[in-house]
């Protein structure tokens, strides 16, 4: 057991997915931004957050040019409330602050690989897709088309069958549209990317009509009549399959500048696949990390799943010791690596509440896994 992450990962791999089992422990994302930092030091020059794409366009903005400020970015450059989180903070800061000196080959990128939903409730589309038609100067009504705001991102609309645009006409149109927007993109493309900033104003574009074209698919997921288990299983499978489908954009996109550290849910980053229990049923999906890595191959992608012992900001206490959470505890050590490889067959743990957010290791998670980052005791895990 150790905290070397250069001990674990191999030189080929270009995808450091490190997965943390709840959203409510901040003690994850001070680990990650030290992980982070020490991926720099070997050539890593990209990170990639579970949170919305687009959005994190402004971070990147940031981070590598200096446009905008902190407090700007943090408050319209996340989702899920993810931008209140310190130890995001301290990642942006510390980025900003590692790029000011470089030259722009060197420099840190910021991505979010998620799309704009949250839980019960998702945009529609118009707006990116007026990005890209403001971008191609095309004269083109959309939001004549698309209709009123409200009518996509209320919760009814993803919750109920009934009360979803997504398979009504207009949303037929909307994809016909976006399906019309990428080929004029990419027919202009040698007259739009000739100097550096028509480049980045073209992926920019590029960004914002993917996100167009998830979020249709996304709605019409939601107005396929199901049984509630069903449904919730379809929902959670769209939104990973676009989040694959990023994580590969930004890989191809980085590829030649250096890795990316991938942060998420485990959920979202575990090569078997993702569960959630409701009621009395399981609800299964894959999750990008299923997907990216059946894609990828090899040692391209590397799967580090988080794991928490006591934390007193979930309520959790110390794990029995006959639990996998609780054969991993190093004595003296506040977090430790362990290669998965290295970790012996245990029982689930227990002690857990739905309202905690935890999600417990299990047999299949850690078959699955390539290293397993433990923290075992989260109010000491604070590296700066």
């Amino acid at each position: 057991m150790t905290q070397d992450i250069e001990d674990f990962v191999p030189p080929s791999c270009g995808l450091v997915a490190f997965g943390e089992p709840t959203h409510r422990e901040p003690a994850f994302g001070r680990v990650r931004n030290h992980l982070f930092a020490r991926l720099a030091e070997r050539g890593f020059r990209s990170v990639a957050l579970e949170t919305d794409r687009v959005a994190a366009l402004a971070v990147d903005a940031f981070v590598r040019e200096g446009a905008g400020s902190l407090d700007a970015v943090m408050r319209e450059g996340f989702s899920h409330g993810f931008g209140a989180q310190e130890p995001n903070r301290r990642l942006v800061a510390w980025m900003r602050e590692y790029n000011r000196d470089r030259p722009a080959a060197e420099r840190l990128a910021f991505h979010g690989f998620d799309a704009p939903t949250e839980n019960t409730t998702a945009p529609g589309p118009r707006r990116y897709l007026e990005h890209v038609r403001d971008h191609l100067g095309i004269d083109l009504d959309v939001a004549g088309i698309a209709g009123d705001d409200e009518r996509w991102s209320r919760p009814e609309a993803v919750l109920d069958a009934a009360a979803s645009p997504g398979a009504s006409a207009a949303a037929d149109r909307l994809r016909a549209i976006a399906d019309d927007l990428m080929g004029h993109l990419f027919a202009r493309a040698p007259e739009l990317t000739a100097d550096g900033p028509g480049r980045e104003e073209w992926v920019r574009a590029r960004t914002h009509l993917t996100a167009a074209t998830g979020l249709l698919r996304y709605h019409r997921q939601a107005a396929r009549p199901m049984e509630p288990a069903e449904r919730l299983a379809g929902l959670l499978g769209t939104r990973d399959e676009i989040m694959a489908r990023n994580l590969l954009d930004i890989r191809a996109a980085e590829a030649g500048r250096g890795g990316t550290f991938v942060f998420a849910h485990n959920a979202h980053l575990q090569r078997n696949p993702a569960v959630w229990r409701m009621g009395e049923n399981d609800v299964t999906w894959n999750g990008a990390g299923r997907i990216v890595a059946a894609l990828v191959g090899g040692e391209e992608y590397f799967f580090l799943a988080g794991s928490l012992g006591r934390s007193p900001a979930t309520g959790l206490g110390e794990p029995a010791a006959d639990t996998y959470e609780g054969c991993l505890r190093t004595p003296g050590a506040a977090w430790s690596l362990t290669a998965a490889d290295r970790v012996p067959e245990r029982a689930g743990r227990t002690d857990t509440a739905r309202a905690q957010g935890y999600f417990p290791l299990d047999g299949a998670l850690v078959a699955g896994a390539d290293a397993v980052l433990h923290i075992a005791d989260a109010p000491e895990a604070a590296p700066e």
